[in-house]
């Protein structure tokens, strides 16, 4: 745990990639493959369950430190962070701990989640009183369930492929379902992780997936990658990015976040797909009309793991695929992509469900034509184009080695909001308040207006901006909720979002997708925000 803690506090506190590059090198090479194997589930986004509700955390943390309750509050405000605060109130510890953080996960964490509220307490004083500041600041990352750091699961496989001495793509596609939680990390797995490369290696087995191509973002005019004619064009979906299985019989259903869903789209896990095949794709909610549904349809379907026959006739799910990377138990990655688009159309026609379809391409003459397509895309309900290389072949990540697919996507809805709520960031983020509640005006009667909160929203802003805007927040607080700060109305600030849907659970009855600050507008008065009835209306063209 010492050592692990170490190399949380280092990737914490530098931004800079080539510092996190050695520190993680350094770790992998000292650390026992058991605690090794843990790391890098948390480090490529493994997610802890909670062990112990925060209640019980706060009520031992306060006892064991000798504080009254609003002393606490008053130190976790301050703090802005849960686990740093019972971290830095607890009294020095009176024993030193060597236990590893294989030990700790699976012998003193886990036995922790369910157990009786006295087991609880007494476990928890005698493991703070063995861990340093550093340390119990992890331990309670990772009994809470708030562990989150400031590394790249890119950057993991490059310090992993670094002291293994083996392609970095290889690492990429071992690593493929290493974080489901389904599996423990094992010693002997992560033995296997960093071996040397075997002949045929290529070939995964059983349910395991391929890392997935990723697009970059298409800045420049589309006329600038050459001839239109290069370019397979396909629509940008808004669903869910998954890959579909069928290997010894069975089909297997992984997303993009390397989470085994075959239960939960029990449609798609039935698909007669042939032996040894592996097809690349978006999950969508399909409609009458025969177009995919709104994102906030296919979210209903997202986290059950039962799915009722009545969800599954309102709500029925499809994958569009766009690519093929196995076929008949052999690796295609390599082909071009105009190759493997022949192989996928032969697929799909074979299987013949509605349930799998075939992602449509888009022909146009030039790039003009072209745009002038793209203008209908919020109409068809997708969010732009992708274009594709011909020539690409199937790539780890997001890379230019093999090819290049772009993502074309159409600008985003925005609109002008106050902020009315602020919260404390994470990490390096902690002190100041970086979490944003933004609202437009509602026209109650006439000559009477009210703020209806929309959306939240931390990214867009930079670190000078972020600093400007927390100066501003703790000026004008009006209350304080927990964590949570009420401030006078003074800045406006245009939010971007990607999608809008009706919502009976937000008290604008309107839910936006992806919302994201882009700009402050120092330049508009808070009377001239926009109102719930400019976002309505944007509901009315969506649907």
């Amino acid at each position: 745990m010492r050592d692990f803690a170490r190399l949380y506090a280092e990737l914490d506190e530098t931004t800079s990639t080539s510092r996190k590059l050695a520190a993680l090198q350094a770790y992998f090479r000292g650390a026992s493959p058991e605690n090794a194997a843990w790391a890098v589930y948390f480090l490529a986004g493994g997610k802890p369950r909670q062990a112990v509700p925060t209640k019980l955390l706060r009520e031992y943390a306060t006892e064991r430190a000798g504080l009254d309750a609003w002393l606490f509050d008053e130190a976790y405000h301050a703090v802005g962070d849960l686990a740093e605060t019972i971290a830095l109130i607890l009294p020095a510890p009176t024993k030193r701990s060597d236990v590893g953080l294989a030990e700790w996960v699976e012998q003193r964490i886990a036995p922790l989640r369910g157990a009786p509220p006295e087991t609880i307490r007494t476990d928890l004083l005698a493991y703070w009183d063995e861990l340093e500041t550093r340390e119990r600041f992890l331990l309670i990352k990772l009994i809470g369930g708030g562990f989150r750091v400031g590394v790249s699961k890119l950057l993991v496989t490059r310090a992993l492929a670094s002291i293994a001495a083996v392609d970095s793509k290889l690492i990429a596609q071992r690593l493929m379902g290493w974080t489901d939680g389904k599996v423990s990390p094992t010693g002997a797995g992560f033995l296997k992780l960093i071996a040397a490369q075997s002949d045929g290696e290529h070939a995964l087995r059983g349910g395991q997936p391929y890392p997935f191509f990723l697009a970059y973002p298409l800045q420049a005019e589309p006329q600038s990658l050459g001839d239109i004619g290069d370019w397979l064009v396909e629509w940008k979906y808004d669903g869910m990015r998954a890959q579909l299985l069928r290997r010894e019989g069975v089909n297997w259903l992984w997303s993009r976040g390397e989470e085994l869903i075959t239960e939960r789209f029990p449609e798609l896990a039935q698909l007669a797909l042939p032996e040894g095949t592996v097809l690349d794709g978006e999950i969508l909610v399909w409609q009458p009309g025969d177009v995919p549904a709104p994102f906030a349809d296919l979210q209903q379907r997202m986290g059950r793991k039962s799915v009722s026959s009545k969800l599954l006739a309102e709500l029925p799910a499809v994958l569009v695929a766009y690519d093929v990377l196995e076929l008949d138990g052999v690796d295609v990655r390599q082909l071009p992509q105009l190759e493997r688009r022949a192989l996928l159309e032969t697929v799909v026609a074979g299987v013949g469900s509605d349930a799998l379809r075939l992602s449509p391409r888009i022909a146009a003459a030039s790039w003009e034509a072209l745009a002038a397509i793209r203008a209908e895309s919020r109409a068809r309900g997708v969010e732009g184009m992708m274009l594709k290389a011909m020539s690409a072949a199937y790539g780890v990540g997001r890379t230019k080695d093999v090819g290049t697919w772009w993502k074309w996507k159409i600008d985003p809805y925005s609109i002008d909001a106050v902020l009315i709520y602020a919260q404390a960031g994470h990490g390096r983020r902690a002190s100041l308040y970086t979490d944003y509640t933004f609202a437009v005006w509602d026209d109650v009667e006439e000559g009477e207006r009210k703020l209806v909160p929309f959306a939240k929203a931390y990214s867009g802003l930079t670190d000078a901006e972020i600093g400007q805007v927390d100066a501003a927040i703790r000026k004008t607080t009006i209350e304080k909720f927990g964590p949570v700060r009420s401030v006078k109305p003074t800045m406006v600030f245009e939010i971007g979002f990607e999608g809008i849907a009706a919502s009976s659970r937000h008290k604008a009855g309107i839910a936006v997708r992806f919302p994201r600050i882009l700009r402050r507008r120092d330049d508009k008065a808070i009377a001239d925000a926009d109102t719930l009835d400019t976002l309505k209306a944007m509901l009315v063209q969506a649907t």
